[in-house]
């Protein structure tokens, strides 16, 4: 499963253009057109997630190219996705868009048609590239087609139709790996490119902000650099590890590419990421939140499927069908999470928010081996979505309150991004740490081989499974961990109201 972030819809309430005066009919157009571009991220992350240990055992990946699978769409996703809203404000919402549909259409090809993973990486990465363009620029389109009093319930219409396919993704790539092909997965992705390219060249005005400049591809050059070499070491330290000099060469050299990434923000005309937006302790802390509790998210949600498939003996449909609560729960009770906040605080709710998640994420780590679905996933799932529910509404509009109105869709961008990067640091880091618990577990010269064989679907003897699943405990516990501390920074700055449109 892969939610998007938290300040997705508010990417676009900064400095647009005003709505064109468009029809009704027209508009709906627009929201259509939007909606089929968006559905290519949202079946196609979602249903992956489920689909992994499926597209591992097919491809005989190890565990570090199945984080990768993952890492690769996040990668370019949550370095350029500022880039791409930049560029459409300046070259033409639409234009971008059409393009970042394209770019995400040529590579789900290239990922149905790979012979190997390393061929299935590099089209996952360009699939970041088209998200990257085509996800603020669906969401501009609708800013800048509907007028501030409509924008509401349009925005409320397109984050409607994500839930519905946050529901279906799973069940989807569940489904397609027990009794299909994991492939159709990427296959599906094309004829509604083509619908979405259609229906957004005949029915989506062009638009654009005159008074966008240029674009900082330094900054968006050496974020992703040093995100990449990061994540690179992280991944492949267990294999070759800590003390290996190509790991410490990949870290150090990461580290030094984010530093020079801060200098050139600094110094940037036109900055990706405005510095200046962190001397709000707000949206300081806000943003600390985001990387807190979406790491815990991103990292359970990616290890979550292997321990139902592996351990528990779910098929994949039964652990697709494991994640819906999560989708219903969020589609169904926003609005009342909400309406809360604006009753009790935004800061009662940034605080018991996160902390219900931990505890939802710390449930999910207690089944034992052959547990079923009511007495397994079943109470973890729906404790962690009411937290989530409580927690993403009025996290969203605290960050774009604590801005000035003219910042607010940087703002929202620079968080959207936080929460993409902090499922990439997940995915890395709590991969280690699994594997560091299961060789400690089993012990001997061919324990990091046997976790290999783990992930990839091989013949389990009981000691594996239950050297497995300890190590997944140990990451579900890190996990809370880090949600609960989400919490207790949402408890000391968050804003106690948030502000009024």
């Amino acid at each position: 499963m892969s939610p998007r972030g938290p300040c997705d819809a508010g990417q676009v309430q900064g400095a647009l253009a005003p709505a064109q005066s468009l029809t009704a009919a027209r508009k709906r157009w627009v929201l259509i057109a939007t909606v089929l571009g968006s559905s290519l991220t949202f079946i196609d992350g979602s249903a992956l997630g489920v689909a992994l240990p499926a597209i591992q055992r097919d491809l005989g990946a190890g565990p570090a190219a199945a984080q990768w699978i993952t890492n690769a769409y996040l990668l370019m996703l949550g370095a350029l996705v500022l880039i791409g809203g930049a560029a459409g404000d300046r070259f033409g919402r639409r234009r971008i868009f059409l393009i970042g549909v394209s770019i995400f259409a040529v590579a789900s090809i290239a990922c149905g048609l790979a012979p190997n993973v390393e061929m299935l990486i590099g089209g996952r990465a360009l699939q970041g590239i088209g998200a990257a363009l085509l996800t603020p620029g669906a969401l501009a389109l609708i800013g800048s087609a509907f007028s501030t009093e409509e924008r509401g319930k349009a925005f409320g219409a397109w984050a409607g139709a994500g839930a519905l396919f946050g529901m279906v993704g799973p069940l989807l790539g569940g489904w397609l790996s027990d009794h299909a092909d994991w492939r159709f997965i990427f296959w599906i992705n094309v004829p509604l490119a083509a619908l979405t390219m259609a229906v957004a060249w005949r029915a989506v005005p062009e638009s654009r902000d005159s008074d966008a400049r240029g674009l900082d591809w330094r900054g968006a050059l050496l974020a992703m650099t040093g995100l990449a070499a990061l994540t690179w070491s992280l991944i492949s330290a267990p294999d070759r590890g800590w003390g290996d000099p190509t790991i410490i060469i990949g870290l150090v050299c990461g580290a030094a590419a984010l530093a020079a990434f801060l200098l050139v923000e600094a110094r940037e005309r036109h900055p990706m990421t405005p510095l200046a937006l962190f001397r709000s302790s707000v949206f300081s802390g806000m943003n600390l939140l985001t990387l807190l509790l979406y790491f815990a998210l991103g990292g359970a949600m990616f290890f979550l499927p292997f321990d139902l498939i592996r351990v528990q003996g779910f098929s994949a449909t039964m652990a697709g069908a494991a994640m819906l609560p999560f989708a219903v729960i969020m589609g169904l009770f926003s609005g009342l999470a909400g309406r809360l906040a604006d009753r009790f605080g935004a800061r009662l709710s940034l605080a018991v928010g996160p902390v219900l998640a931990g505890m939802g994420l710390s449930l999910l780590a207690l089944p034992g081996p052959g547990a079923g679905y009511v007495d397994g996933p079943l109470a973890g799932m729906t404790v962690l979505a009411v937290g989530m529910t409580l927690a993403v509404g009025p996290l969203t509009a605290a960050v774009m309150g604590a801005v000035r109105p003219a910042h607010v869709g940087v703002a929202s961008g620079v968080n959207n991004a936080v929460a993409r990067i902090a499922g990439l640091l997940a995915v890395a880091l709590m991969g280690a740490l699994m594997s560091s618990v299961f060789v400690g577990q089993v012990g001997g010269a061919d324990a990091r081989a046997l976790f290999g064989e783990v992930m990839a679907g091989g013949a389990l003897h009981s000691g594996a499974v239950d050297a497995f699943h300890a190590s997944f405990r140990v990451v579900m516990f890190a996990c809370a961990a880090c949600a609960v501390a989400a919490g207790i920074v949402g408890g000391l700055t968050g804003p106690r109201r948030l502000p009024r449109s």
